[in-house]
């Protein structure tokens, strides 16, 4: 068979001459093949990645892959933030701990600098399972792009820890302290005037002798309440020679006080009483001249002045 040729006559723009180029059968056959071949491989590379676009697997590792992203976005702001109020509470921390009268916690930041660090370059998986998630071609995910970002969540956990029992010896301390306080004889008895203060070396007025006086003596009206200075318990109602009736209050901590020359006694031993509460009435019982209270505080079994305990202007009305 004759291989026809075919002319293709060029004719460019302008005044430049026509070219002509002999295109044989052969030859136009061989570039159809070759073009044909090429449009059928591009059309099945195209098929395939979109077969692998559309798979279950593929839309999902892109769908996990945002959405652990926004979730690591999440955690890295929250821990910033939880940086940010553990500072807080630190400083909150030391000034509670001077009013607790506890020492100053200098070495917090030492004992949790040494804390476990998680990075936040991947997702924390389980021992022996790794995460490892796929692009729709099949290829290795990025694994994230966090390295640079690493966050001392151990160490943030255990300044916490540290923190929290911090508060603990501080409450600790300071219910001591509420206790302690609710338990000192704070505030005058009964309402009245001082009429014998508290001597080593006394003149007795009704014996006429030189004496010590351990206690203070309050003038008051006849059944005037008398109120317990402080939290205690009863430890004594009795009548004492040249006291009359007597009522003992034990506060603990070595203290005890004394109420002497009472009318009546309105509470029994063995119970437990307030500041404030009413223990007692003014009386005349015992070696007295009138009505009034005398009050001792005893403290190991010494005796000492009560007003050395009374806060000022801390007389019941």
């Amino acid at each position: 068979m004759t291989d026809r040729r075919w002319t293709l006559l060029i004719v460019p723009h302008g005044s430049d001459s026509p070219h002509s180029v002999d295109v044989s059968s052969r030859r136009l056959r061989k570039i159809a093949w070759i073009a044909g071949s090429v449009a059928l491989v591009l059309l099945t590379c195209t098929a395939l990645v979109a077969v692998e676009l559309v798979k279950p697997g593929a839309i999902f590792a892109t769908s996990e892959n945002r959405r652990l992203t926004s979730e690591l976005a999440q955690l890295r702001g929250g821990v910033d933030l939880l940086r940010d109020t553990l500072a807080a509470i630190g400083k909150r921390d030391e000034q509670i701990r001077l009013l607790a009268g506890l020492p100053n916690a200098d070495s917090l930041s030492e004992e949790t600098s040494g804390g476990p660090t998680l990075a936040l370059s991947g997702l924390a998986t389980p021992p022996g399972i790794g995460l490892s998630l796929h692009n729709a071609a099949g290829g290795p995910f990025s694994r994230f792009g966090f390295g640079h970002h690493r966050t001392d969540i151990g160490g943030l956990i255990q300044r916490a820890n540290v923190l929290s029992a911090s508060f603990a010896d501080v409450t600790d301390s300071l219910s001591r302290h509420v206790e302690r306080m609710a338990a000192t004889p704070s505030i005058m008895p009964t309402a009245g005037w001082l009429s014998s203060a508290f001597s080593r070396q006394r003149f007795h007025p009704i014996l006429h002798i030189a004496r010590p006086h351990e206690g203070i003596d309050v003038s008051a009206p006849m059944g005037a309440p008398v109120v317990a200075p402080a939290s205690g318990t009863v430890q004594l109602i009795t009548h004492e020679t040249g006291y009359g009736l007597v009522l003992e209050i034990n506060h603990g901590n070595g203290l005890v006080t004394k109420y002497a020359h009472l009318s009546r006694v309105n509470v029994r031993s063995g119970m437990r009483v307030t500041r404030g509460q009413l223990i007692a009435n003014v009386g005349n019982s015992g070696l007295s001249t009138g009505p009034h209270l005398h009050y001792e505080i005893h403290v190991n079994g010494r005796v000492v002045d009560p007003l050395t305990y009374v806060l000022p202007d801390a007389i019941p009305d």
